[in-house]
């Protein structure tokens, strides 16, 4: 690997097992020995084509009427072998719609559709794959989903939308709308694209952790929240590098045993930050995450010690989502706000603050 930013070799050939060629696409994000990276382009024709082959870029936007289906239609994209590489939880302003459908302004359904995707927040998501453009139109389904129903009865649109506009989910039409579509949702110029969703009131902070994301978890996480009644009102994906991911454990430090292993897994690869809302959210989330009661009362570091053991919570809650989802002490799907005070400290706004290197990457530097 070259490191762009400093001119130097960072890492000769070497065998780094925690690293899937999955992993090895332009535009990723990855942590290799602690360090951040981003992968700018490959470093010959060589490795593009037998990392890149037929990888391509392309924007999923679910919209208001199947945001409820969040976690549902995440799995079915998951399922499909894409790989989600950005999501952004966003309300649309009424300019903002309509720039982004100014080819349909002449339209005479242009209206409804406005008035339709700035009614509720939508998500944003970029997706890559094989033929993504064409592989994602298709889980889609026919734009009408009385029409899909019939004619595709597994796809998106027939599993979640209800008709021509109301249709659950957009797909870029061709390689170049997808460029243009993320750019409008993820610029590249350094700006922030349509605002996210984030209240920071009545709130608590939940992230998808780096293995859960990478075991394809993520939608099946979703869906167990959206089941239990809680609201998801934001939601964006991100990288943390290890400086951001220590301040955030900082309270641990010295204190919790797996400390230095927190910080590694939380940068270890991308985390989906939610913010929830419900009555008593920061407790609530907790119980449904894993033991509270009667260990609600224990001091702050106690408390952290049990509600984030997942042998303890298979025991004593083995229905909760660390439970059955968790895999280790460390390793236990998601975080949670561990006290109301910390909820909005916790934010999303506190916690995407990512910091990354470039690299170029050459299939010779690396033993996959």
């Amino acid at each position: 690997m070259y490191d762009l930013k400093n001119h130097r070799v960072f890492l000769r050939r070497t065998k780094y097992e925690e690293l899937r060629k999955e992993d090895l696409y332009v535009g990723n994000k990855i942590n290799v020995f602690s360090r951040l990276l981003h992968i700018v382009d490959y470093g010959d024709q060589f490795t593009a084509r037998k990392v890149g082959s037929k990888k391509e870029k392309t924007l999923a936007m679910i919209k208001p009427d199947a945001v409820a289906k969040l976690g549902s239609i995440i799995e079915a994209i998951l399922d499909t072998g894409f790989i989600i590489t950005k999501a952004k939880m966003v309300l649309l302003s009424r300019k903002e719609a309509m720039d982004f459908y100014s080819e349909h302004q002449s339209k005479s359904f242009f209206s409804d559709l406005i008035g339709f995707m700035t009614s509720g927040p939508i998500v944003a998501l970029e997706v890559i794959g094989d033929d993504a453009v064409a592989s994602w139109r298709k889980l889609l389904g026919p734009t009408n989903s009385c029409t899909a129903r019939s004619e595709s009865p597994g796809s998106i649109r027939a599993r979640f939308g209800s008709d021509g506009t109301k249709n659950a989910a957009h797909g870029s039409d061709s390689i170049a709308s997808a460029a243009r579509e993320l750019e409008f949702f993820f610029p590249s110029s350094g700006g922030r694209g349509p605002k996210n969703t984030a209240r920071f009131t009545d709130c608590t902070c939940c992230i998808i952790k780096p293995h859960a994301v990478s075991e394809g978890l993520t939608g099946k996480i979703l869906n167990e929240i959206l089941s239990a009644g809680f609201d998801i009102t934001a939601m964006q994906m991100f990288t943390m590098e290890k400086a951001n991911a220590e301040e955030f454990y900082e309270i641990y430090k010295g204190v919790v045993a797996e400390y230095n292993e927190m910080v590694a897994e939380l940068c270890s690869g991308p985390c989906v930050a939610l913010e929830i809302c419900q009555t008593d959210a920061p407790q609530r989330l907790r119980e449904f995450c894993g033991p509270a009661d009667p260990l609600f009362n224990f001091p702050r570091v106690q408390l952290f010690l049990f509600t984030r053991n997942t042998e303890i919570a298979r025991h004593l809650r083995p229905k909760t989502l660390r439970a059955h989802l968790g895999k280790t002490k460390v390793k236990n799907a998601v975080h949670c706000t561990d006290l109301p005070d910390d909820a909005v400290l916790e934010g999303m706004g506190e916690i995407g603050k990512a910091g990354e290197d470039s690299v170029s990457l050459q299939a010779s530097s690396i033993s996959i």
